[in-house]
């Protein structure tokens, strides 16, 4: 399996991104050393995409893959496209406060703690409907891991988008996400540019 291996911190920086956004409370002192060189236009777009492939974990190949569908979709290509990344199980166990980042959430899902609507789901990448019922597994709630990971995601938003119960760990997709609930910092309108070239 490919893993990027570059240091959070330093991919935060050159993508221009607060790592708040990947559940990250760190910040980074140093600044980015760059001339005033002129990004082009595919520059801009290049930097878009892989902005969005870094905050969700995805790689290329899955990344086209979800454009693609996104494409063949009604309505708009890039809401499509943000709703679909939104909607991954690894995404919305992150969301639901049951994971400090997106890749515990991802291995969370790996490692078989999760359930949707009663059933164990270990796909990072399954997408979840309005109306599913994500929860984590009986005898994994009374883990010490669940304690922690709960006092740091205690103060974190839940998106309106969802519900939350963290006392039982369990939480329901009240609908579908719509672009303005997404509070990721891409332009997805830069990305549909790029892929149709």
């Amino acid at each position: 399996m490919a893993v990027n291996r570059v240091p959070v911190l330093k991919r935060c920086r050159s993508l221009g991104l607060d790592p708040i956004y990947l559940g990250i409370d760190k910040k980074s002192n140093r600044q980015l050393k760059r001339s005033n060189r002129k990004v082009s236009e595919y520059g801009l777009q290049l930097k878009e995409k892989q902005k969005a492939k870094f905050i969700y974990g995805v790689l290329e190949k899955p990344f086209r893959n979800y454009y693609k569908k996104a494409d063949r979709m009604k309505g708009m290509t890039g809401e499509n496209l943000m709703i679909m990344l939104e909607t991954r199980l690894d995404n919305v166990v992150f969301r639901l406060g049951f994971a400090r980042t997106r890749k515990e959430a991802r291995q969370i899902v790996d490692h078989k703690h999760v359930l949707v609507n009663g059933k164990q789901v270990k796909v990072p990448s399954y997408l979840v409907k309005a109306g599913d019922t994500i929860e984590i597994k009986e005898k994994c709630k009374g883990s010490q891991r669940y304690k922690d990971i709960l006092e740091v995601t205690g103060g974190r938003l839940v998106p309106e988008w969802l519900e939350a119960d963290a006392e039982n760990l369990k939480g329901t997709v009240k609908e579908l996400p719509h672009r303005d609930a997404i509070d990721v910092p891409v332009n997805e309108m830069l990305i549909v540019e790029l892929y149709s070239k």
